[in-house]
């Protein structure tokens, strides 16, 4: 079971957990989901250049089909990151709190509020902001 409970740690089972410690872009393994049909404007398009960006500039891009599930192994250092849009706060939550207990980060990727806007970015402090970076990039910013 994985659980963490914030300043004490994150666990699987009893065995403390730690983020990857990759620290290369092209060496990592990020995992993902794709949008919900039904969220409106932008996203499906972001999504859509985000995959196109990350998947050239990455080892490999994984698709599990839990975002909760994506984060713990984030946290256990299985996926070097995690990104995805439109979560809600039950997705995400306890994942969070894996994952910056793990010693990694995970953030809004448009600097609001994580819970709000769902639109979660997770890794170690070395590879988030690459990948933040790369996901901005795709979607317009200046490098």
């Amino acid at each position: 079971i994985f659980w963490a409970e914030t300043g004490r740690g994150a666990w699987l089972d009893q065995r403390k957990l730690r983020v990857a410690a990759r620290r290369h872009l092209n060496e990592a393994v990020i995992a993902t989901g794709t949008p919900w049909h039904g969220i409106p404007g932008e996203t499906h398009a972001n999504f859509a250049r985000e995959i196109a960006a990350m998947t050239p500039a990455t080892a490999g891009i994984r698709r599990y089909g839990s975002a909760a599930l994506d984060l713990a192994w984030v946290a256990a250092g299985r996926f070097d990151g995690f990104w995805e849009r439109g979560l809600k706060p039950w997705d995400i939550a306890a994942g969070i709190v894996l994952v910056r207990e793990a010693g990694g980060m995970a953030t809004e990727m448009n600097d609001g509020n994580l819970l709000e806007t769902g639109d979660i970015l997770a890794g170690n402090p070395d590879l988030h902001p690459l990948l933040l970076r790369q996901i901005r990039m795709a979607n317009g910013a200046k490098a």
